[in-house]
């Protein structure tokens, strides 16, 4: 019933919303700054842009400087499954640099978050990424999508790109990434990674809990299943199918800090006013982004929160993949990187390390720990930051190890 009150509210107000859209389009004068046509132009352009929508946005990543000189870039499928896509960034050049797998969030964002990411990497390397698709747009047909799935779907991509890979994992899907690593490392898989990037991810939530950690700890994981979990309404494609929505998520962020959104649109207003379209096509850029939202499937969104935050299975030694038990102890030759922002409210700092005392295997020549001073989440992948200070260290790591192979 909450998805589809949810639904039936945005097809009410789509019309209006659509409305306002065009007129503020049409009202809209260059040389007519502050004048009153502008000023109801603007705030129509706001009411419209203040809306949810379900679909990725463009990664928008044309063009990169390779080697001092601007190549040209085309988004390629590489290996397409039913929850995601293995998207490759080919460039138009012929350098030869490391493949490298970014390991995105399955969460109520897009993949598109890591924008920034990918045109960095795209300096130095063959980039893929987990495109994953938006579970209300995939059949009921198709089955479930749990924490499993996406550690094998891991384990598939990396396999597609083959053998010389690296791995850089951001957040949520560390976990996942350590797991995939030890049970190619096991298997002695061609393809396991030749370097591991773990960045401000949840390895051991019980290192310094964050109010993150705390609230996923308040309630059973029961609860979780009553409150947060709806099914897909009719027309979607996936209708029918239990998800997380991406709107319940987005609503819990925006509700933590609910002045600053306003202050952001009220701005945009008098940034368009004032003919600032600049400064107005920054905000828009961000809200593009942010209020595009992406369901979880049910399964993958509960296995991650008993699984990880409430059991802590993997720094256990209990966290399983089917029937196999994964020893982070089986990795010997890939190279380790943990990287954590000192000011990270979501993912604290001591919480990505702990991958280094889990992997007891690895020489300590392969083991590096970078600690970020002065930034949060966000700023540990995205930012000036992670341009001039986090990304040198990626990139040494990734290099390095392409050379002891």
């Amino acid at each position: 019933m909450l998805y589809r009150a949810y639904q039936t509210h945005a097809d009410l107000f789509s019309p209006t919303r659509l409305t306002a859209q065009v007129l503020g389009k049409a009202l809209w004068n260059d040389k007519a700054d502050r004048s009153l046509t502008r000023r109801v132009a603007s705030a129509m352009e706001v009411f419209s842009r203040m809306r949810l929508t379900h679909t990725r946005p463009p990664y928008g990543i044309e063009r990169v400087v390779v080697d001092g000189k601007e190549v040209a870039v085309h988004e390629e499928a590489a290996l397409v499954t039913p929850f995601g896509t293995l998207l490759h960034f080919r460039k138009e050049s012929n350098a030869v640099h490391p493949p490298v797998l970014l390991a995105a969030p399955l969460s109520g964002h897009f993949a598109t978050l890591l924008r920034e990411t990918v045109r960095t990497l795209l300096r130095d390397h063959d980039v893929y990424v987990t495109d994953w698709h938006n579970a209300r747009d995939v059949p009921i047909w198709h089955g479930g999508f749990g924490l499993d799935d996406y550690t094998l779907r891991i384990i598939d991509f990396l396999e597609a790109i083959g053998p010389g890979v690296h791995m850089v994992a951001v957040c949520q899907p560390c976990v996942a990434a350590l797991a995939a690593t030890a049970l190619m490392a096991e298997d002695d898989n061609p393809s396991t990674p030749r370097s591991l990037t773990l960045m401000a991810g949840p390895v051991d939530c019980r290192v310094n809990p964050t109010m993150v950690n705390k609230l996923a700890n308040d309630r059973s994981i029961g609860w979780f299943e009553r409150n947060l979990i709806s099914y897909v309404p009719w027309p979607h494609a996936g209708m029918m199918r239990r998800v997380y929505p991406g709107f319940l998520q987005l609503s819990a962020f925006m509700s933590m800090n609910p002045d600053r959104h306003k202050q952001q649109f009220a701005k945009l207003y008098q940034h368009l006013v004032d003919g600032e379209i600049e400064q107005a096509d920054t905000i828009r850029t961000f809200y593009d982004e942010y209020l595009a939202v992406n369901d979880l499937p049910a399964e993958f969104y509960l296995e991650t929160v008993e699984r990880v935050f409430q059991t802590y299975d993997l720094p256990r030694g209990e966290l399983t993949v089917g029937e196999r038990r994964i020893d982070p102890a089986a990795i010997r030759r890939t190279a380790l990187l943990t990287v954590e922002g000192e000011r990270d409210d979501i993912c604290s700092v001591g919480q990505t390390v702990a991958a280094q005392d889990l992997c007891t295997s690895v020489r300590p020549y392969l083991k590096t720990h970078h600690l970020q001073a002065g930034v949060g989440h966000y700023g540990v992948f995205s930012g000036s930051k992670w341009n001039t200070q986090i990304y040198p260290r990626v990139r040494e790591t990734i290099h390095t190890a392409t050379e002891l192979h």
